[in-house]
């Protein structure tokens, strides 16, 4: 007996009563009312692979076609890390994740894999920023048309870049289509909504890219079982020197004012306070939300929570810490500087105080492309920015960042270092991240986590 192997709304189908030779697959279903046995789609692989271990003779029309595969050329030449990393995705079995610092060329080792195995493929990214530089790097790279899912089109094509909320919509529709996928910033893929993207979709092959895979909230095990283990991974500093720009850290402290440390100790002594006579010692995130639950029904939990956010402001945006600005951007006139914070209105502060132009979420996507181009081009030599350039943006090069105020993330770290970290033409670029952190404040604590 053959039995048919189908994609159907986000599952795989398989018509004949075969679940006992199905028994080791998780997920997987008996549907009386059809006789069929169903399994989410994420499971085609290990379905299709169970019934080949059982002798089952399948015809399998969730499989890439003869006719639908793809003659690709790559016309780059990988680097050895750049080979290594695919090499070790294929003896993978073309599945898993690989960790390359920001700047290193994970594009790269993702267009490989797509012209060696020659499949219809879906490239999945978080921004609209990045679903215009992938299409835009798929079009100039392969003589194919590319589709969209996201950004106000909706085509599918053999190749297909959406973003990770347009791939989730339409996941039950297309998820039979493509032979491999491709998860641009993977770590997102540890959310909850979007860990159904990779269950819906059938693609047998699939490549994770990221710099930082490890999520604090322990979610990349997920992202792990639904698309692969780290199979290679590389820190910036196994690059610097050869294939990235040898890079320093500068660590600089400044000194709140007695105006601003008066604010300071006030605030952050109203939240001590409270979490020292509620018994909460921050020990794991978990005490932090259970901050959060009872600021909604005790006052002096609300309190707390608002003055540990006035602290934040005072020591992240404190005033030396703009006079230490001063004395870089003058220090570094004659190099690209970018500079980051964690809050808009500071970056508006900067800006008008020294003639920067501003990239926040505020910024329209045509204001930041024009910006980006022209600082690309030399004619903006410095940019400041909140958040919005640490992932996701195809940031020109620069040679020195500076750090006026972020989080505790290592990935956050991680992204704004790799900003500047692409060598120069003649490769002899050394970069600089400037860290400005405000003594006796919390903030040290805040830098020493993300080192």
């Amino acid at each position: 007996m053959t039995v048919v192997l189908r994609f159907e709304d986000g599952t795989v189908v398989v018509d004949g009563d075969v679940q006992s030779a199905l028994s080791d697959v998780p997920d997987v279903e008996a549907d009386p009312r059809s006789g069929v046995v169903r399994a989410p789609a994420g499971r085609y692989r290990a379905v299709r692979d169970a019934l080949a271990d059982a002798g089952v003779d399948v015809d399998d029309r969730v499989a890439v076609a003869d006719d639908d595969r793809l003659e690709l050329t790559l016309r780059y030449d990988l680097r050895d890390y750049q080979q290594d990393a695919l090499d070790a995705w294929r003896d993978a079995g073309d599945r898993g994740v690989v960790e390359l610092p920001t700047g290193s060329g994970k594009t790269v080792v993702a267009l490989a894999a797509m012209a060696a195995l020659g499949v219809p493929t879906l490239v999945v990214v978080p921004t609209v920023d990045l679903l215009t530089q992938w299409r835009r790097e798929l079009e100039s790279e392969f003589d194919e048309p590319v589709g969209q899912l996201g950004g106000g089109e909706q085509r599918v094509e053999p190749l297909t870049v959406a973003t990770y909320d347009s791939a989730y919509l339409r996941a039950d529709d297309v998820g039979g289509d493509f032979g491999l996928v491709v998860f641009d910033e993977v770590h997102h893929l540890g959310g909850e909504g979007y860990r159904d993207i990779a269950r819906l979709f059938a693609a047998p092959a699939r490549l994770g890219l990221t710099a930082t895979f490890e999520r604090p909230d322990g979610a990349h095990e997920v992202v792990a079982e639904l698309v692969g283990p780290v199979v290679h991974r590389l820190s910036a500093d196994d690059l610097a020197g050869d294939h990235l720009a040898e890079y320093e850290v500068r660590r600089v402290e400044v000194d709140l004012s007695p105006a601003e440390r008066d604010r300071y100790e006030e605030a952050q002594g109203t939240f001590v306070d409270y979490v020292r006579d509620a018994g909460i010692t921050f020990r794991s995130g978990s005490d932090y939300q259970e901050l959060v639950k009872r600021s909604g029904n005790d006052p002096r939990a609300r309190e707390a929570l608002l003055a540990k956010q006035r602290a934040r402001e005072v020591m992240m945006n404190a005033d030396a810490k703009v006079e230490e600005l001063a004395r870089i951007l003058d220090r570094h006139r004659d190099e690209r500087v970018i500079v980051f914070t964690a809050h808009t209105d500071l970056v508006y502060r900067l800006s008008d105080r020294f003639l920067l132009p501003a990239i926040t979420a505020e910024t329209g996507a045509a204001e930041r492309r024009e910006i980006l181009d022209r600082f690309r081009d030399g004619e903006y030599s410095r940019v400041v920015a909140a958040n919005v350039l640490d992932e996701g943006v195809d940031v020109p090069d620069a040679s020195v960042g500076v750090v006026i105020s972020g989080s505790g993330s290592e990935r956050e770290f991680t992204q704004r270092l790799g900003r500047i970290l692409r060598p120069g033409d003649d490769g002899a670029k050394t970069a600089t991240l400037y860290e400005l952190v405000t003594a006796e404040t919390a903030e040290e604590r805040v830098a020493d986590r993300r080192r």
